[in-house]
């Protein structure tokens, strides 16, 4: 097996593209490949989840928090500085696929040997003492398998409530009544206190059986010229990120002192393709002129204002100004 050295980088936009770039070019058949990354502030969005049903998008925004999507399913998940992503690339034998364990083991293992009491746990999760501290997700591209996975060594978890929207009923079905109940961070468990960096040369030791037997890869300047360019044609688009969400339906509702607004929206591949105002508020323009204007408009913050620039929102509601037209509708 190789360790692929990702230089240090915590954009996850370029994370991702090296680990799709490894996937989908490195020779599988004669070593297995593992990489390391650590992100900035950021959600990484499963690749058949819905963003915005995800997000926390009035956080998201204020924080400066990156939203990304992979190409793996499951879960939304929050990555910050202090929290340690590894992904292994090997050929696909045909019975890897769900097979975490494979991959987690070793993580199981290295965590053991820091003194941390790991195991894995239902289809995905791996857990210290019932709480979660590392989740995973797989895909298969081309005869290869990615298995890939978080380690929340110090994670702000005050970030990962605020960012994330968690379904009631994903929480209640685990019988757990809080995300704060149901998470931990790695660093809480060690008898001594490290850095993340230390923390992850000491995962990276223990997978290879010491550090004199880590065996390095380096991508060449070719290399990261094709990782930039995956970088900026999938995971910096937000058609990708976006645009990528499947179609919904969406109700906003807010009563103001001039009246109640209910907007309907219908949001296909990121486009409002019909939107619908009703409501008992007064305005002396007719709301239509408003929905024309939003019909193939990008769902998103920056594109609804642009289009309704020119637009006096108290004019169509009453005392309602374009700042608190923006927070309802998105």
């Amino acid at each position: 097996m190789y360790f692929v050295d990702n230089k240090g980088i915590t954009d996850p936009r370029v994370n991702l593209a090296i680990e799709e770039y490894l996937v989908r070019n490195m020779d599988v058949e004669q070593d297995d490949f593992l990489l390391f990354y650590i992100n900035q502030p950021s959600i990484i969005i499963g690749k058949n989840q819905n963003t915005y049903e995800e997000i926390n998008t009035d956080y998201v925004e204020e924080n400066g928090v990156i939203v990304v999507r992979r190409l793996s399913g499951g879960g939304a998940v929050y990555h910050d500085l202090n929290n340690l992503n590894f992904s292994f690339i090997t050929k696909d034998d045909g019975n890897s696929f769900h097979n975490y364990k494979r991959f987690t083991q070793p993580v199981v293992d290295a965590l053991a040997k820091l003194g941390v009491n790991a195991e894995l746990s239902g289809r995905n999760d791996i857990l210290v003492e019932g709480r979660k501290v590392s989740g995973n997700a797989q895909y298969v591209t081309r005869g290869r398998l990615v298995s890939h996975g978080t380690l929340m060594f110090n994670l702000d978890l005050d970030a990962v409530v605020n960012s994330l929207k968690v379904k009631q009923d994903k929480i209640e079905s685990k019988g757990i009544k809080s995300v704060r109940s149901r998470v931990a961070n790695i660093i809480d468990f060690l008898p001594e206190k490290i850095t993340v960096e230390q923390f992850r040369m000491e995962i990276l030791k223990s997978i290879f059986g010491g550090e004199e037997n880590i065996r390095y890869y380096e991508l060449s300047e070719q290399d990261w010229e094709n990782i930039y360019t995956i970088s900026k044609e999938r995971y910096q688009k937000w058609e990708w990120n976006y645009g990528k969400s499947p179609r919904f339906n969406m109700q906003k509702q807010k009563r103001f002192p001039s009246g109640e607004i209910d907007i309907r929206l219908e949001v296909n591949k990121g486009i409002i393709e019909e939107i619908k105002i009703f409501g008992d508020f007064f305005g002396m323009e007719d709301v239509e002129e408003i929905e024309q204007r939003l019909v193939g408009v990008r769902y998103a913050n920056k594109d609804i204002e642009e289009a309704l620039a020119d637009v006096v929102i108290s004019r169509y509601f009453g005392g309602v100004t374009m700042d608190d037209f923006l927070q309802l509708i998105y």
